[in-house]
């Protein structure tokens, strides 16, 4: 069992990444369903709570069917991550998370996300005056820092364990790759085999595959990994790895049809949580997601992007799944 302060979870637990645009209630809800033990929310502006953004307060929606969940939130700013902090205790969810790992430009030029990888006391400030303003577990998701020149991720670990978070979170690439490159799981071996850290440390970084999974399980000796861009799409992949890892067996991949039945659960979801305009525009960008690799697919994306209604995706999804049964791929 790995706990989080007063959340358990199994034993090599599987996360969800928060990922902006991707991890909303309906995606979760997925992602619980195949076997996510732990997820989080978009990450969220300080500054947007604080203002009562709409958009931001919206990112604070959770259901009792995802728990254990976490809400993410990112700033430069002591005072707005404390009264942020706050403001996430008022839904009541399991964790507050801390991103110090988001590489896009318009975050780090706020001095948040990533760009806090520059400036380790004020990184170690955030997290205390986070961690000081509430009750639940903190936790942080963070890079191995900067650049190849500049890698502190432990330090890091050492300081921020010290100012009271439950679990670190690390992506094991510099700010400066991205999301290119291979990521470099070595340095969260090392975090993890270092005697002074009693806290889970959860790899993140290039898992796509239960093989993938059970590799990096064994060679870095992390207590539980993250998957991101690997669940686009592909919320199976969950309990694909939790299979392997008690049978040896890759499980068949999701046939045509249950792939549709993810797609109208998805889509269904994203309407009942965001309205039925702005629920079916969102959703355009997931389709391609779900038939990445599927031959003949084009013809139904088109279909799909033009739909307008709950209605007109049914339709298209009762096409798609006849040219698919007539058609053997």
């Amino acid at each position: 069992m790995v706990k989080i302060g007063n959340i358990e979870l199994p034993d090599f637990p599987l996360l969800l990444a928060p990922m902006e645009d991707v991890s909303d209630p309906p995606f979760r809800k997925l992602c619980k369903m195949h076997g996510a033990d732990l997820m989080y929310s978009e990450f969220i502006s300080s500054e947007g709570l604080i203002r009562d953004a709409i958009k931001s307060r919206k990112k604070l929606d959770i259901f009792d069917y995802e728990r254990p969940v976490g809400i993410q939130i990112f700033g430069g700013d002591e005072e707005a991550m404390a009264m942020s902090a706050r403001i996430v205790e008022t839904v009541e969810p399991d964790l507050v998370d801390i991103n110090f790992g988001c590489p896009v430009k318009k975050v780090v030029c706020k001095g948040a996300g990533a760009g806090v990888l520059k400036d380790i006391d004020l990184m170690v400030r955030l997290t205390k005056a986070v961690v000081s303003s509430t009750h639940l577990p903190v936790t942080v998701k963070t890079r191995l820092g900067w650049d190849n020149d500049s890698i502190n991720i432990d330090e890091v670990a050492e300081r921020l364990q010290d100012v009271g978070i439950k679990a670190l979170t690390i992506h094991a690439r510099t700010r400066a790759q991205m999301y290119k490159g291979e990521a470099d799981w070595e340095h969260i071996s090392r975090i993890k085999n270092n005697p002074n850290i009693e806290i889970p440390i959860f790899g993140n970084g290039d898992v796509d595959s239960p093989e993938k999974a059970l590799e990096y399980k064994n060679k870095y000796n992390c207590d539980g990994i993250m998957i991101g861009r690997g669940a686009i799409g592909y919320p199976w992949i969950f309990n694909e790895i939790k299979h392997f890892f008690e049978t040896g067996e890759i499980l068949p991949e999701p046939t045509i049809a249950e792939r549709l039945e993810a797609v109208k659960n998805h889509a269904l979801w994203s309407v009942e949580w965001k309205g039925e305009r702005p629920g079916i525009v969102e959703m355009r960008q997931h389709y391609s997601n779900y038939f990445r690799g599927i031959p003949h697919f084009k013809e139904f994306k088109t279909k799909f992007l033009q739909a307008l209604t709950l209605e007109q995706i049914d339709e298209v999804i009762e096409e798609t799944k006849h040219f698919y049964q007539e058609n053997v791929i």
